[in-house]
């Protein structure tokens, strides 16, 4: 049966519904990410920190395991390390536990932190701390929580110090939780240290935004209360998708000069400056890292080639003779990375937090045919 003709007021009617439909937009191809995009997502960053962070020193306890990270650094003078000690992966030597990420977290509550009232002998102040944690993964497990604080006092008691640390009230008027920790603390001088890992959270908690602290710090004897000059967070994360389970150590011997498409596949020296991605402003060290890359010709005899050259792959060798003897049955094979070694980034984050972080596979040090 066939359908009624439409007479001119029908067709009108069609015409004014398609125009008045709404269109559906274009399909469009996902843009690739900019140079500068892309090494942010080699780097397992979301984005780069907006503005020029805040300046304030570099931490020497993050100076120091930058240091030992770095390669560069451990090779040079008087950091060079002892014949046979290689660093472990995902784990930092120096605080003797597993992780990639070291954070060093200021408290935020200074700024608005009145000055310490003259307080009676036995009755001195309590202070809240409040440390940001929002730029931590779901994914990283923590590993270290040290609370780092320091003091001003005229006179150490007799007895030493009590320090105890309890969970903040949010509200307004809200007195403090139960106490988390207590410690003995004999002196003022050196900085105050006290583990908050399985006390402040459990270890397999999930990460709370912020961490709101109140502490309170009491002479065991009468004397005058101290003061608190300056509290830090101290945080250790793994994250598993950022490590390897093996090290591969760094070659002494850097990549060839020059980029020309000719000769043996090999690695060649290409050197990426922080600066020129625009990413001074917020990496503290170092300025550039040597990323190189591959290049060069995988045809026989190279691609059988032992010491002194790349490594040969059994795929590659076939690949390679089927080349040669029947040029159309099989390509030659590719120059590619074989040996990949990480890189350490010190840096601050969106929240002027100094961050250190190793990333596996940023460096290629061999090549070889595949």
């Amino acid at each position: 049966m066939l359908p009624p003709r439409q007479g001119p007021g029908g067709q009108h009617l069609l015409l004014l519904l398609v125009l008045l439909l709404p269109s559906l937009p274009p399909t469009r191809a996902p843009v690739p990410p900019g140079p500068a995009a892309a090494l942010l997502q080699a780097l397992g960053l979301r984005d780069a920190p907006q503005g020029a962070p805040r300046l304030r020193p570099v931490p020497p306890v993050m100076w120091r395991l930058f240091r030992r990270r770095d390669p560069q650094e451990t090779r040079s003078g008087s950091r060079r390390m002892s014949p046979g000690v290689t660093l472990q992966p995902c784990h930092v030597e120096e605080l003797g536990v597993a992780g990639n990420i070291v954070r060093h977290i200021p408290d935020r509550g200074a700024p608005t932190r009145a000055s310490d009232p003259a307080s009676a002998v036995g009755h001195c102040p309590e202070w809240t701390v409040v440390f940001d944690l929002s730029a931590v993964e779901p994914a990283e497990r923590p590993s270290r929580a040290r609370l780092e604080l320091r003091f001003a006092a005229a006179a150490a008691p007799e007895g030493g110090w009590e320090l105890s640390v309890s969970q903040a009230g949010q509200g307004m008027g809200a007195g403090p939780g139960p106490i988390l920790l207590r410690q003995l603390v004999p002196a003022l001088g050196p900085p105050v240290r006290a583990e908050l890992l399985g006390t402040a959270w459990a270890r397999n908690a999930s990460w709370p935004h912020s961490l709101r602290l109140a502490l309170a710090l009491r002479p065991r004897t009468p004397a005058a209360c101290a003061r608190l000059a300056e509290a830090s967070l101290l945080l250790v994360t793994l994250d598993p998708r950022l490590c390897h389970p093996l090290a591969r150590p760094r070659r002494d011997a850097e990549p060839v000069l020059g980029g020309g498409p000719g000769g043996a596949c090999r690695a060649r020296r290409l050197y990426v400056s922080f600066r020129e991605v625009g990413w001074h402003r917020w990496v503290i060290a170092p300025r550039g890292f040597l990323a190189n890359y591959c290049q060069g010709q995988c045809a026989l005899p190279v691609t059988l080639s032992g010491s002194g050259g790349p490594p040969a792959l059994n795929h590659a060798v076939l690949r390679a003779l089927m080349h040669a003897t029947a040029p159309g049955a099989a390509d030659l094979p590719c120059c590619v990375p074989a040996r990949l070694s990480p890189i350490s980034v010190l840096f601050f984050d969106n929240s002027d937090n100094v961050v250190l972080r190793q990333y596996e596979d940023m460096v290629v040090d061999e090549c070889g045919c595949r």
